[in-house]
């Protein structure tokens, strides 16, 4: 049976023919922000479209939001669109969202559930699975295994979903997953369903808002997520700590001590892994204490849902898990529910902002979880965070902006940054040795 064709390189081409772009890459100064073209010009969001979104590993739903076959979502990021689904046989697909007749776009909904993909402009019809099923009116020697939907890499890790859109994408994910999996699994966020999901649309470039995701220098601006979220994240033992933060950090400190036993009776990793800027599939993940309660992201860190995530799990008092995949996630796991976090560019100055909050499959809202209480915190945080954004990327357009310098506690920001830079490198041809880029790659 015929493969796929091949991606077209021509954008990639003409992107490492701009020499005034070229220039800002190479010359990208360490521990400070982008010039501000980096994050208002159209020509530099269509490189993160086609250099970053189409060549690395993208979060995009949970495998609760296509529990049952049939059962898909639709990403879409610039002019691409992909069909994420569950096959008749549970296997989790995904395809690009353009018909193999004359390209008609297949699926307008964002999710739903079918049996078939059917073609509204000339009624070719696709299994789950991709396959070409039913095609009218074709020539005699037609050959329909010779058009099936164009496939997209997937890969899910512990109940999340992931894409890749290149053609040979980076193969460190398979790395990643051995690592982060024994963290997650023990949450059954396979096992989960959806209690809510919210999109926000901020009015910024996605980079502001993955950049004020990586930093708690701003924490000040979250008074109700403060309840429970300790604001020395960000802070090393070697750092000088704000007076203002003294007590916090011997709270804190308790708090861990408290926990560690906990996770070990558990049997729960818990020490921080952080390889942000160190490999193509950036990420971070560690399981920290939280405050007052120290149960749930409520405003007074009790649980917000009265059945815990996972049925082997019943302690109520367990942190939070935390983690970090480069370029457009950030997820957080209490004992009774997830909240998942994913950044889907839309314009230089717009960005999706996609919640979504899982609890466990057997939990009833109204009698194990009030909805208003699960996601209040983070519905207020969200837009605040929002607000936030906004107010950068206006500053950021304003030509007087210059390049500020990050503290020390913004040193994931740094991380992000220098891994985003490193990509355009490697991706546009631009490393002087990439070889020593594929070799971490593989390692």
């Amino acid at each position: 049976m015929p493969t796929d064709p091949p991606q077209q390189n021509a954008q990639s081409t003409a992107h490492r023919a701009d020499p005034a772009m070229c220039a800002v890459i190479d010359t990208r100064v360490v521990s400070e922000s982008l010039p501000g073209q980096c994050y208002v010009e159209q020509k530099w969001f269509d490189v993160d479209l086609d250099e970053i979104f189409a060549k690395q590993w993208l979060f995009v739903a949970a495998e609760a939001e296509i529990a049952e076959p049939g059962d898909y979502v639709t990403v879409e990021f610039g002019t691409r669109s992909v069909i994420v689904t569950r096959d008749n046989l549970g296997n989790v697909r995904a395809h690009h969202n353009v018909c193999r007749h004359r390209g008609a776009r297949l699926i307008t909904q964002a999710n739903g559930s079918t049996g078939t993909i059917v073609c509204s402009y000339h009624s070719w019809t696709y299994g789950t699975d991709g396959r070409l099923m039913y095609a009218e009116a074709q020539a005699p020697d037609f050959d329909k295994r010779c058009f099936s939907l164009r496939s997209v890499a997937v890969r899910t890790i512990a109940g999340l979903v992931f894409i890749c859109l290149a053609d040979d994408p980076p193969t460190d994910i398979d790395d990643v997953a051995r690592i982060v999996e024994p963290y997650l699994a023990p949450h059954r966020l396979s096992e989960a369903k959806v209690a809510k999901q919210t999109d926000l649309v901020e009015n910024g470039n996605w980079k502001l808002a993955m950049e004020n995701n990586r930093e708690c220098y701003h924490c000040g601006g979250h008074p109700e997520l403060l309840n429970v979220f300790f604001p020395t994240w960000g802070y090393s033992d070697s750092d000088a700590i704000p007076d203002r933060l003294t007590a916090v950090v011997e709270r804190y400190r308790r708090a861990t001590a408290e926990l560690t036993d906990t996770w070990n009776r558990f049997g729960l990793p818990y020490r921080r892994i952080a390889q942000l800027d160190s490999r193509p599939t950036g990420f971070h993940i560690e399981r920290e204490a939280m405050d007052l309660a120290g149960e749930s992201f409520t405003l007074d860190g009790t649980t917000a849902c009265t059945r815990p995530l996972s049925d082997d799990l019943p302690d109520r008092r367990l942190g939070r898990l935390s983690m970090h995949l480069q370029p457009n996630m950030w997820l957080h796991v209490t004992s009774d529910h997830a909240v998942l976090f994913s950044v889907i560019p839309i314009r230089p100055d717009e960005t999706l902002v996609r919640t979504t909050w899982l609890v466990n499959a057997a939990a009833v809202e109204g009698v194990d979880y009030d909805l208003d209480r699960l996601t209040g915190v983070w519905e207020i945080t969200n837009q605040q965070d929002a607000d936030l954004v906004r107010l950068a990327h206006r500053g950021i357009a304003d030509p007087a902006y210059v390049p500020g310098p990050y503290g020390p506690s913004e040193f994931q920001v740094e991380a992000f940054i220098n891994w985003y830079v490193t990509r355009l490198r490697v991706n546009l041809g631009l490393d002087a040795d990439a070889t020593a880029d594929k070799i971490a790659e593989s390692a």
